[in-house]
């Protein structure tokens, strides 16, 4: 039978106490003959229990106190031996002009200190396992340090002490300064003695490297790099002082993180933003050869995008930086707004296609009419503008971060150098009929829609949207009447852009055009039904019905003498029309339409294409014989067309690269003394011409201030109507309330002046759909 065999729990046995014939300070002088042992690093001689034993039956005699004080003076004694012997014949010594042999000295130094530290540690820790029982027992209730934190405290004031302390401050100092210089130092070396500073605290509980080290290494550096900025501002252009400041912001984070103390980094940072940026930030911008302008048109995406990583580092350099982007693109839309600058006053309608005059004598084939320069000017204009928000904007997007603060500013500069061009509106109406007339031919539906958008954009910093409304309205109706648009889907397209940009009522009359187009192409049908059960007319037409309000109507609407076959055709179509829709009223618009006529020539038939007015005139010479020809005056009877249109019409038949007609004497301008005949010579290679009017002449200052003059009645009537529906709406506001929420209303139209609208309430009020109120600065409604 197996049995079971049960051990008591091991006894601990305490240590033998010295009987009273050992006297205590025995036992102190063989603790502390051991302990000077520990510190010549013989410890592994000594017997730990032995030692332990002694400092016990010290504290346990009530002698704690000369045991504490004894061991102090005896890490007192190797401190100062530690210092005597390795730190102080350290100090350097060398040339202090080689800074090579400095730097090795300094290194010596940190080294030395750095190895002190280490052996006083591995003392401390001998000693603190030895009395263990004096910290458990004396040291708590005689309120001192236990024996390590005395030890830290004893090396702070017996090492890091003058003359040592200097010598360390400064040896950091040189070494981060050769650093800073481009020499490579031992960071290993400062890094521990830097270790000991942040682990060494005062009385007050400051650390040391707190108190001594990072003011002075923080004062240093603000001097360095003030220096410093001062000198590369001298030597460099903007793009290499970007670079080396950087560089600098980058090093300065590593030094503290490598070898100095996360808490200095921030404190550098702040001195580097004070020294190399905030100083300096309109020089680096404006620096000769090499500044913002000079990195913006060589695409130095790197360096701008480097210069806007800096300059949001400082409060000053966002704004700073905003300030200088706009006063570039004010340089530049400044460059662009006098290029599209078109001499005198003008306006074209952009031609109605390339048959324009020939150009006489010296300069031939190199000027073209005024209304197609005027075209390139408008064209090239927006495309300029259109390059130059494609540029920044990619500059935006890779260098600038997309930054908001700095996207207002851009807008800006746009929106004040584009409306400072008073005919920015008329050029992008232009530039979008002449891309949706043939423009967009060959293209993608994307690249299309790019184009569109790219439009818009600039359209969107226009603030007299309603002069590019009256603009855009009459190319459109151009682009409808005439057949030129390359693609509906383009049209409604932009039309629907149009409407998300400016609202339903900028976009409605223009909307009522394609509903007018739709509506005649269905009347147009019902008319050919209608006349399979009459006798046609000997003249096919092909009507448009125009809605007045919807079109822009010319005014006054240029009329001429139809021939007999046209006027026949005319009241056929009338009897028809008004017989469908009673109340309503035709005026025909023989300026806006064109005809396709077969006319005989010796060698040929050919189709022509021709305005109304130019077929009226080429009727005049059916019946006339080769020699007959008619004079300018008998024209202008025959036909009575006013004489601007008859002088364009003629120049088309005679004076273009069709010459239909001959002008006697030839040239490129009709006068009233010329005459004409039909040219029966006339021979040309294509059976079917287009003979396309010429462009219409610029505007006169007396016909621009016109036109001028009926924009501003136009929002005379759309102040009015604004005022009276925000009263209608609140009843009673108040002078400044009521002007404000006017202005804010029709800014989506114009920018109106606060005076302007003052004299349209004065208006309101004397035609009583307003009162002013006793206190004289206030409103109310009047139903």
């Amino acid at each position: 039978m197996a049995s079971t065999i049960r051990r008591g729990k091991p006894k601990i046995k305490p240590p033998k106490k010295h009987g009273p014939d050992v006297p205590i300070e025995d036992i102190w002088t063989q603790l502390s003959n051991n302990i000077r042992e520990i510190h010549k690093q013989n410890a592994s001689r000594l017997s730990f229990e032995e030692n332990h034993r002694f400092a016990y039956n010290i504290v346990l005699s009530r002698k704690g106190e000369m045991l504490y004080n004894g061991v102090c003076d005896l890490v007192v004694e190797n401190l100062e031996n530690l210092a005597a012997e390795q730190i102080i014949p350290a100090f350097p010594t060398g040339n202090k002009d080689d800074l090579v042999e400095q730097s090795q000295e300094w290194e010596l130094l940190l080294k030395a200190l750095r190895n002190v530290w280490d052996e006083h540690q591995a003392n401390m820790s001998k000693l603190s396992d030895i009395l263990k029982y004096m910290d458990r027992v004396y040291t708590k209730n005689a309120g001192v340090p236990e024996i390590w934190d005395a030890g830290m405290n004893l090396f702070r004031k017996h090492i890091l002490r003058p003359p040592i302390q200097p010598h360390l401050v400064t040896a950091i100092l040189q070494e981060v300064r050769l650093e800073r210089d481009g020499f490579t130092i031992s960071r290993s070396a400062v890094k521990g003695c830097v270790d000991v500073m942040l682990q060494l605290d005062d009385d007050k509980g400051e650390i040391i490297y707190k108190r001594d080290l990072e003011p002075v290494l923080l004062k240093e550096s603000e001097a360095y790099y003030k220096a410093e900025g001062e000198k590369l501002m001298e030597s460099c252009d903007a793009p290499e002082y970007l670079r080396r400041a950087e560089d600098r912001f980058v090093s300065e984070e590593l030094r503290a993180i490598h070898y100095l103390s996360n808490q200095t980094a921030a404190p550098l940072q702040r001195i580097l933003e004070s020294a190399l940026l905030t100083p300096h930030l309109q020089a680096i911008i404006g620096n000769r050869n090499s500044d913002l302008d000079v990195m913006i048109d060589t695409d130095r995406k790197t360096d701008l995008a480097r210069l806007y990583k800096l300059f949001v580092k400082v409060p000053t350099g966002l704004p700073c930086l905003r300030r200088a982007i706009k006063d570039t693109l004010a340089t530049r839309g400044k460059e662009i707004n006098s290029l599209g600058a078109v001499s005198g006053s003008g306006t074209a309608d952009g031609g109605e296609g390339d048959d324009a005059p020939e150009p006489t004598g010296k300069g031939k084939g190199k000027a073209g009419p005024p209304g197609a320069q005027l075209l390139q000017v408008a064209l090239k204009w927006v495309e300029d503008v259109l390059a130059l928000k494609d540029k920044f904007d990619t500059i935006w997007t890779d260098s600038f971060a997309s930054d908001r603060d700095l996207e207002g500013g851009i807008n800006e500069a746009f929106e004040s150098f584009i409306n400072q061009n008073e005919r920015a509106p008329e050029y992008i109406s232009l530039f979008i009929d002449e891309n949706l007339k043939k423009g967009l031919k060959g293209k993608t539906d994307e690249e299309v829609e790019a184009v569109l958008d790219k439009t818009i954009t600039v359209f969107r910093y226009v603030t007299e949207k309603d002069v590019f409304e009256r603009y855009y309205k009459g190319h459109l109706a151009k682009r409808l009447l005439l057949g030129k648009s390359v693609s509906d889907d383009a049209e409604r397209g932009m039309l629907a852009k149009l409407k998300v940009e400016s609202g339903h009522q900028f976009t409605q009359k223009l909307e009522g055009m394609f509903t007018d187009m739709k509506v005649s192409a269905d009347t147009m049908a019902a008319y050919r039904t209608y006349l399979n059960s009459k006798e046609a007319p000997d003249v096919d037409i092909n009507v448009i019905v125009m809605t007045s309000t919807y079109w822009p109507m010319p005014q006054p609407s240029p009329q001429c003498n139809l021939p007999l076959a046209l006027t026949e055709a005319s009241k056929v179509f009338e009897k028809f029309y008004l017989g469908r829709h009673s109340g309503r009223r035709l005026t025909w618009q023989p300026s806006l339409g064109n005809a396709d006529v077969r006319v005989t020539f010796k060698a040929r038939k050919h189709d022509l294409n021709v305005s109304t007015f130019a077929l009226v005139i080429l009727l005049l010479f059916e019946d006339l014989s080769q020699d007959e020809f008619l004079t300018y005056e008998e024209i202008k009877t025959a036909t009575a067309m006013p004489e601007q249109e008859l002088q364009r019409n003629l120049q088309s038949l005679a004076c273009a690269k069709y010459k239909i007609l001959k002008k006697h004497p030839p040239g490129r301008n009709v006068n009233p003394g010329d005459s004409f005949s039909f040219n029966y010579d006339f021979t040309c290679n294509l059976q079917k011409i287009k003979i396309s009017t010429v462009s219409s002449r610029p505007e006169s200052t007396e016909e621009r201030k016109e036109t001028k003059d009926r924009i501003e009645e136009e929002r005379k009537h759309q102040t009015d109507a604004c005022i009276v529906r925000i009263m209608k709406d609140r009843k009673h506001m108040t002078h400044n309330d009521l002007i404000n929420e006017a202005t804010r209303q029709l800014a989506s139209r114009f920018q109106p002046q606060p005076l302007d609208i003052k004299k349209r309430i004065e208006n309101l009020i004397e035609r009583e759909y307003l009162e002013r109120c006793s206190d004289r600065r206030s409103y109310n409604y009047l139903a």
